[in-house]
């Protein structure tokens, strides 16, 4: 192999093209991004950043010093790919060719198209999202947010801090219940009410009021009206995939991977928030939006493109976020659990640690202001995952 590009200068593609360094690459490497600005860092975008506790420099991924030898075409988005000869056109009409190709292009925010172009609606995705966002966050404002996913509460969170009037409106009955399970999803949405934050959840949104090419207003399906000065969207993630079209490399709900990254198509392989790695653990594809997962991943990908030996990632999917100063951690998977238990602390208190079980196995943790017993908990998940997928 002589040319590797990597299609996403995110977390993931740098995370890709450090691997291909480490595990020996010497040839041609190619850096491309649709956006201005090279790796940057995203969780803390909607935490620190938006607060103003930190700036752009503080969120650069990569270290003082570190050179890739790469070529970066930032700016420069990729808008076709023939699989077969393993060609990228850019949107500048340009085109390059190369022995292998990793797909990092990650995902984009969900919209809602009743509010595409109204002045004070956001979605936080990227640098120019929070910047645009952070502007608007003044002490004294009326901040709606749709959706009480995690970027929905942190940024709930954050707008509380700096002084605002801050409703979350969520549509299923409990928040978080997907990632967490109906236990303690409600236990860690009750975090808003304790914190002066409204939080609605099963109902939906009936109408938008507008004016002026700004919103002022919902109306919820239940009737009640909620005053707004600033929207957020919060509604989860799109896989940017849309691009592939005709390229011959399967796409779903996300691009569907084997256990080790691979394409359908030779040469190619994925990684990130736009990749549906298969999971042997549930014997399904599963695309896995963490940090730890665009990190972890892109070593054993870059591996299979390069024929290198390398370890099938046997760490246990894991995430943080923090909101309202409480700190959650959580490893795993809830959809496998048939039971929650509550080993340590007080959920009153929000100083949980809790297990989840299928039948007598513990398949997921969640911790909350307890670092301590997380970490050993996620260590035992680990090793389990690992001795399954020896079996596997």
């Amino acid at each position: 192999m002589q040319t590797l590009a990597v299609v996403g200068a995110s977390l993931s593609g740098l995370s890709a093209a450090r691997a291909a360094r480490t595990q020996g690459f010497t040839g041609r490497l190619i850096m491309i991004g649709d956006e201005e600005h090279r790796p940057y860092d995203r969780p803390p975008l909607s935490k620190d950043f938006l607060a103003g506790r930190i700036t752009t420099d503080d969120l650069a991924l990569e270290t003082a010093g570190e050179d890739l030898q790469a070529e970066w075409l930032v700016g420069s988005r990729a808008v076709r790919l023939d699989g077969e000869s393993r060609t990228i056109t850019l949107a500048n009409g340009e085109s390059l060719s190369a022995d292998g190709i990793v797909l990092a292009t990650g995902a984009s925010a969900r919209t809602l198209p009743e509010l595409a172009g109204l002045a004070n609606v956001f979605s936080l995705r990227t640098l120019a999202d929070a910047q645009m966002l952070g502007e608007e966050l003044q002490p004294g404002r009326r901040l709606v947010v749709v959706g009480a996913g995690f970027i929905g509460a942190e940024v709930a969170s954050t707008a509380k801090g700096l002084g605002l009037e801050v409703t979350v409106i969520e549509a299923q009955p409990t928040p978080l219940r997907g990632p967490l399970g109906e236990e303690m999803g409600t236990i860690v949405g009750g975090l808003h009410g304790l914190n002066g934050v409204e939080l609605i959840c099963g109902t939906g949104i009936d109408l938008f009021y507008s004016g002026e090419g700004t919103v002022t207003g919902l109306r919820l399906t239940d009737g009640r009206y909620v005053p707004a000065d600033l929207v957020l969207v919060g509604i989860g993630a799109i896989p940017n995939t849309g691009w592939l079209a005709g390229s011959g490399v399967e796409t779903g709900n996300g691009i569907v991977c084997d256990a080790s990254g691979r394409t359908n198509v030779t040469g190619i392989v994925a990684v990130g928030d736009c990749a549906a790695w298969f999971d042997s653990r549930l014997g399904a594809h599963r695309r896995v939006e963490h940090w730890t997962t665009a990190t972890e991943h892109p070593e054993v990908a870059v591996a299979a493109l390069l024929d290198r030996p390398a370890a099938r990632p046997i760490k246990a999917p894991y995430f943080w976020s923090d909101q309202y100063g409480v700190k959650l951690q959580f490893a795993g998977n809830a959809a496998q659990a048939e039971r929650v238990s509550i080993e340590a602390g007080d959920p009153r208190d929000h100083n949980v640690l809790a297990l989840y079980y299928r039948g007598e196995e513990p398949v997921a943790v969640l911790g909350m202001n307890q670092p301590r017993l997380f970490t050993k908990w996620r260590r035992s998940l680990s090793t389990s995952a690992a001795t399954d997928s020896v079996a596997a």
